[in-house]
């Protein structure tokens, strides 16, 4: 029985994921609309990771594990993330395995390109590598991998890059909608994959932690979050009765600088439950005025 519950992808794809919804990055100029854009603070957040509920047939004894998240960059110059997972899974069966997730990912303003590379190691063996970019075009966004593979993809105009699913998110949130549906690509897998989610946003609310400087969440103090959680859907993988069932679900609360805490990755069978250990914020770079 191979330790990584579901596969090493699948579990990636959600940490992937997870890192694209901390890496939030929007236009401090106004858009279209005339709605204002989200300024976000550059960042290094480290989070434990720990096996949180688990049912039988998952057959998971135990998961524990660090993530770090440094995200840098500004809305003139495009955002930059460096993300690393490493985890333990132990079976029931007494086995473990380790996992080691590296990414590094860059979206230019404006969603003008998503450019990305993914290595995930499995006891130090590399098993899985992606590198692309995708750009935007005038009838679709087009794909072209350089690893596993060499192939070129269109995944259509209307499919969001990581940056504006969240910042779509964000402004929603604000408006005071609940419910955000759109299909996203993040280079996930094997970067031919395009998936279908939908978003559940909460009430808006504040974090009242305390605000000594030995405390986690002091540089968060006072700020405003949403309760968010995130279903993705692959659109290939209906059941027998024809219903689409999400492969997993990502639960956090998304602040309003784009620094996201309390993460939830829920699997159905099992979930990992994502708790900040530390926080550092960086200088902020003004992009100048036009």
């Amino acid at each position: 029985m191979q330790c990584v519950p579901k596969s090493v992808s699948s579990t990636v794809g959600a940490i992937v994921l997870a890192a694209a919804a901390f890496a939030v990055s929007g236009v401090t100029d106004a858009d279209a609309s005339g709605t204002v854009g989200f300024k976000l603070v550059p960042h290094r957040a480290v989070y434990d990771m720990n096996l949180g509920d688990s049912e039988e047939q998952a057959g998971i004894a135990g998961l524990n594990g660090r993530m770090v998240y440094d995200f840098s960059g500004s809305a003139c110059e495009g955002y930059s993330v460096n993300f690393r997972f490493v985890t333990e899974f132990q079976n029931t069966d007494g086995g473990s395995q380790i996992t080691d997730l590296q990414t590094t990912s860059f979206e230019e303003p404006r969603a003008e390109s998503y450019q990305f590379l993914s290595k995930t190691f499995v006891d130090q063996k590399l098993v899985e590598a992606t590198r692309g970019t995708a750009r935007s075009g005038k009838k679709a966004r087009t794909v072209e991998l350089k690893e596993p593979s060499e192939k070129s993809l269109e995944i259509g105009r209307e499919v969001l890059f990581p940056t504006e699913h969240l910042l779509t998110i964000m402004k929603s949130a604000e408006a005071g909608v609940h419910f955000v549906a759109a299909d996203i690509y993040d280079g996930a897998e094997t970067g031919e994959k395009v998936y279908a989610t939908t978003t559940v946003i909460g009430a808006k609310a504040v974090n009242d932690a305390k605000t000594d400087a030995d405390h986690v969440d002091a540089p968060l103090s006072g700020k405003g979050y949403w309760p968010v959680t995130v279903a993705y859907f692959d659109p290939s993988a209906e059941d027998a009765s024809g219903e689409l069932l999400p492969v997993y679900q990502l639960s956090f609360w998304l602040y309003e600088n784009g620094i996201s805490g309390h993460l939830k990755l829920d699997y159905g069978d099992f979930t990992i439950q994502g708790k900040m250990a530390s926080l550092e914020l960086y200088d902020e770079t003004e992009c100048p005025q036009q």
